[in-house]
């Protein structure tokens, strides 16, 4: 099982990146959320989270080929497999889907946003109701992911936004108001080393300190 591929990266053309490891390249399906943060980065070396599976019909009389995925992440790859695990998606409909941040699409689960989830490409109604009966209870860790865009990203990992919302929870804070205190304070663009740092944080941001 190929896990994790580094490389050069030397194109991106539409729904797969290609990965010089000499002697050999290797093409690598992406989503487009995964093509936007890739489309810069040409001729960089890339790390890219992968999974790897058999492409084909054997009962139709086709062939199997073998093909990576790849992902910015590990938690992006995570949430792909139990994206793909709903009855109905499957590996190319959920490369499909994911236009946005993992995150955002984690949030809309949670929050039984149906209507929401059938915008995705590929995603209608029936689909989406599906995926939020099956996934809505495993989301809260998906839906804090740390953005790409914020400026802790640099030091902060996904562990430690975990660890801060279940210490939140267990102090009394509903889900959503745990994720809300998160959200803002990273966004503030401070530094937050460990958990113990963030939750102080939060408690200075939120009583003025």
């Amino acid at each position: 099982m190929i896990t994790k591929i580094t490389g050069k990266l030397v194109a991106v053309v539409d729904e797969t990146a290609t990965l010089s490891i000499p002697p050999m390249e290797y093409e690598v399906l992406i989503a487009e959320y995964t093509r936007r943060h890739l489309q810069g980065q040409c001729q960089k070396d890339v790390t890219l989270h992968t999974l790897h599976y058999l492409d084909g019909n054997v009962t139709s009389g086709g062939r199997l080929t073998p093909r990576l995925v790849g992902f910015l992440s590990t938690p992006e790859r995570d949430f792909f497999e139990l994206f793909c695990s709903v009855d109905g998606v499957g590996v190319k409909k959920a490369l499909r889907a994911m236009t946005q941040a993992v995150q955002d699409t984690a949030i809309m689960i949670e929050q039984q946003d149906a209507k929401g989830l059938s915008g995705l490409p590929g995603i209608g109604p029936a689909t989406a109701e599906r995926i939020i009966a099956k996934l809505r209870r495993k989301m809260p860790k998906f839906a804090l992911l740390v953005r790409r865009d914020t400026p802790a990203t640099e030091t902060l990992s996904d562990g430690v936004v975990e660890d801060t919302f279940q210490a939140l929870t267990a102090l009394g804070h509903s889900e959503s108001d745990a994720r809300q205190l998160i959200e803002q304070t990273l966004a503030s663009g401070g530094k937050f080393k460990d958990t113990e740092t963030l939750i102080q944080a939060i408690y200075n941001k939120q009583f003025g300190n």
